[in-house]
């Protein structure tokens, strides 16, 4: 479909130069008619160029209509491309975890891919307008030009067709001219691409974090942080300019003479008697037709820096994207025949290489509870998201048992935009539920305020508090019913009896779920019959230890 598009509109663009090309010998035929004082010459040449001047119209005005058609489907499969990339073998945390120098690529996907489908589409077209239109007016221009004789003492050199190779003089003398006026735009256009992002993507951060802001009475800080970043697109933006009014200063005027260079140079000929007013008017139009065509470069530069920095910044994304896929996992998760999970002399290191957590061995039996403990800094959540299979940082291997369900729930949950039914039930449900499933749920959980609000669309992390957030994503766990229930401080927003009333309710309500917790309340330790320690050596380096069994035993989970 979309390589009929295109050439359907190819087909027009080449409609659109054949209709110039007759414009330019109408002009012979009226500007004759004119001098002859000819009126039936002239009113049937008005009469033709009407028709010609409708079916210009006509196809100008559908060859933009399909141009626009094949923008937005070629838009749309590029995004889909981008982003099937970005969230393929979740990319796009390994970008941000990595520090990445892709910068923004949230903008690069909606507003790039849209500026380069739209940049593209028109300097190509138009391009090869203008190819076609070269070729198309040289074999007029040279045949109305003549030859041009000039005289060298006793002998004379003729130069056939002597306005074309002016037109090409002219044409590479501005387009060198413009190149070295010009070059520095393509950087500058980048540079503006990537300032404005930084700038609309730190509004952004300080909408969704009012709260913080508000509470810190940061607002000074933050006025001065968008102040900087502000500042940085005014800088380049100056400089935009002073390259800009350079650009400006000698296209305008390289433009400007073109309108009555081509007179001036086939006046010697018309003063002669060798051509009439129409000859010359028409000479003046192939002229200005094959100029304008080899100074399409002098005319679209400012245009193709702003493709180039466009197509630099998707490229750029691309490789980035490319290199992470290509990377070898240094930790690997992979499914195994085996019933439990296993995490086997996995050595855990921090993006900078520095060693976290060292040959560390750990097996977990279906249906076993297990809670991960350890000071502060000592790697718990990290070693949450090796189980996760969310930190490429280390060396080992974890297995996890092949066609289970596992479920994570870190401290901060999730909460996409939309309904509340689809943020209760994030990331879809094998088995769906039904309202009154999920209002029983919310209910159980203390949420029972919620439970009438389930078709209500709503930025839920900004409407919920911590602690209510930290509820709702133990009902998922709840609707999810996974195998294996993995948690990392997921209640700690929540009071100690709160907490301790969530446990108790995971415990009832999925009690052939394996659930693997990291907390520092002592209060859970009776929920869970198995202690893990992470212990620090003196070099700061964690290591895993298997603690003595919460003393109470599991007999809490029942009490």
């Amino acid at each position: 479909m979309a390589r009929g598009l295109l050439a359907v509109i190819v087909a027009l663009n080449l409609g659109l130069v054949y209709l110039l090309v007759i414009l330019n010998q109408w002009n012979n035929l009226f500007y004759n008619a004119l001098q002859e004082k000819n009126f039936d010459a002239f009113a049937h040449q008005l009469l033709r160029f009407a028709w010609i001047a409708a079916a210009y119209i006509a196809i100008a005005v559908y060859s933009l209509y399909l141009r626009q058609m094949l923008e937005i489907r070629w838009r749309r499969w590029l995004t889909e491309h981008f982003i099937g990339r970005w969230l393929a073998s979740q990319t796009y945390y390994r970008l941000q975890l990595q520090g990445s120098t892709t910068d923004n690529p949230d903008q690069r996907i909606a507003q790039d891919i849209s500026l380069f489908v739209q940049q593209t589409l028109a300097i190509s077209l138009d391009l090869l307008s203008n190819t076609v239109t070269l070729f198309s007016f040289l074999t007029i221009l040279w045949g109305l030009s003549g030859a041009l004789t000039i005289p060298l003492g006793s002998h004379s050199l003729e130069i056939p067709g002597y306005m074309f190779w002016v037109a090409l003089v002219y044409s590479a003398i501005g387009t060198w001219i413009t190149h070295k006026v010009a070059r520095p735009l393509v950087r500058i256009n980048n540079q503006m691409q990537r300032f404005e992002a930084d700038f609309r993507y730190a509004l952004v951060r300080l909408r969704e974090n009012a709260e913080g802001v508000a509470l810190y009475g940061g607002e000074a800080d933050e006025a001065k942080g968008l102040a900087g970043r502000f500042g940085a697109i005014i800088g380049n933006w100056r400089e935009y300019m002073r390259f800009t009014k350079r650009y400006t200063w000698f296209s305008n005027g390289f433009g400007q003479v073109a309108e009555i260079f081509p007179i001036l140079v086939a006046a010697p000929r018309f003063f002669a008697g060798a051509i009439q007013l129409g000859g010359l008017m028409q000479t003046a139009s192939a002229f200005g037709r094959v100029q304008g065509a080899m100074s399409w470069f002098v005319n679209n530069y400012d245009t193709m820096a702003s493709w180039k920095a466009t197509v630099d910044r998707l490229t750029g994304f691309e490789a980035s994207m490319a290199r992470i896929a290509g990377e070898p996992g240094g930790i690997r998760r992979h499914p195994s025949p085996q019933p439990a999970i296993t995490v086997d002399g996995v050595d855990v290191q921090l993006p900078d290489e520095r060693p976290l957590i060292a040959a560390a061995n750990l097996s977990i039996e279906p249906g076993q509870s297990v809670l991960i403990t350890g000071p502060s800094g000592s790697g718990k959540s990290t070693l949450f998201r090796v189980l996760g299979g969310l930190w490429p940082f280390g060396r080992g291997a974890v297995a996890v048992p092949a066609g289970t369900r596992s479920l994570f729930l870190p401290q901060r949950p999730y909460l996409p935009l939309g309904r509340l039914r689809d943020t209760v039930t994030y990331p879809g449900l094998t088995v769906p539920a039904s309202d009154d499933e999920i209002r029983e749920v919310l209910g159980a959980c203390q949420l029972g305020q919620l439970a009438g609000r389930l078709e209500e669309s709503a930025n839920w992390a900004q409407r919920l508090s911590p602690g209510e957030q930290q509820r709702l994503a133990i009902a998922r766990a709840l609707l999810q019913k996974p195998d294996w229930l993995f948690l990392d401080e997921a209640a700690s927003a929540l009071d100690e009896t709160s907490e301790t009333a969530l446990y108790r309710l995971l415990k009832q309500r999925l009690p052939r779920t394996t659930i693997v917790s990291i907390a520092h309340r002592g209060s859970l330790a009776g929920f869970h019959d198995r202690r893990v320690e992470i212990r620090q050596s003196e070099d700061g380096i964690g290591h895993l230890a298997e603690a003595p069994a919460p003393a109470s035993g599991p007999a809490r989970i029942t009490a």
